[in-house]
């Protein structure tokens, strides 16, 4: 895997807005699940500013649900802490699969790039393939920043609005955008393996420990496993 490409400067804004307009469907999908996270932070006691430091800072949808569910319920603040990075966890193998791409490039521009990694942003880096670029990278990450800063001050500053997020199918919505974003990532059925290893391993784990957040990282972990496994036994 190449590292990333360094288009000539008049094309960076072009890159930027691609990057942009491609991050628009996953942006529509996160919005009302944001709202969501600010109307349940708004009943955890938490202030449009907690939750607008929280998403700058952290930047990390699933972590930051579990961080407000554990707040509402009283935790202490180290077990907040501790289950946030437990649950992005999972960062270090996206991470791992990109640092090909980071080859060369000087500490602090990776470490401003890799930011803005999430979910989404991995994963439409991974389809980019070889025309990968710090403007595209920059160009979906911050539309995703600002739309999901946003959308959770907003939820907060809304409150408990929302009685019941699942009769609106608020909670279906990052659900949707996950699949879509796997239907953008298959290759055939050679995707399978890691996919079920996953999926199997995270379902186990849920069931063993409802509600908490091993889960998350046992599907990495696993999903990983299979496919450095299956990486291996191909080469």
């Amino acid at each position: 895997m190449s590292a990333i490409t360094h288009p000539s400067p008049a094309s960076v804004p072009r890159e930027v807005a691609l990057g942009a307009v491609h991050a628009l469907p996953i942006l529509a999908g996160a919005v009302p699940f944001g709202l969501l996270l600010g109307s349940l932070a708004a009943k955890a006691g938490l202030t449009p500013l907690d939750m607008g430091l929280m998403s700058g800072i952290v930047f990390a949808g699933s972590s930051q649900f579990v961080a407000v569910e554990l707040w509402g319920h009283g935790a202490p603040g180290l077990a907040v802490v501790a289950s946030v990075l437990l649950v992005n966890l999972r960062h270090l193998l996206m991470g791992a699969t990109l640092a090909p791409r980071f080859r060369g490039v000087p500490p602090l521009r990776a470490g401003l790039a890799l930011f803005f990694m999430t979910d989404e942003v991995w994963a439409l880096a991974l389809r980019r393939g070889q025309a990968l670029t710090f403007g595209y990278w920059f160009g979906v990450g911050l539309t995703l920043y600002v739309g999901w800063l946003s959308a959770t001050v907003a939820g907060t500053l809304a409150g408990a609005l929302v009685a019941d997020p699942a009769a609106w199918g608020l909670d279906f919505t990052f659900i949707a955008v996950f699949l879509c974003l796997l239907a953008g990532l298959w290759t055939g059925v050679g995707s399978l393996p890691p996919w079920l290893a996953s999926a199997g391993a995270a379902l186990a784990v849920n069931a063993l420990t409802p509600g908490g957040p091993w889960h998350i990282l046992a599907g990495a972990v696993a999903g990983g496993a299979v496919a450095a496994w299956r990486g291996k036994a191909v080469s």
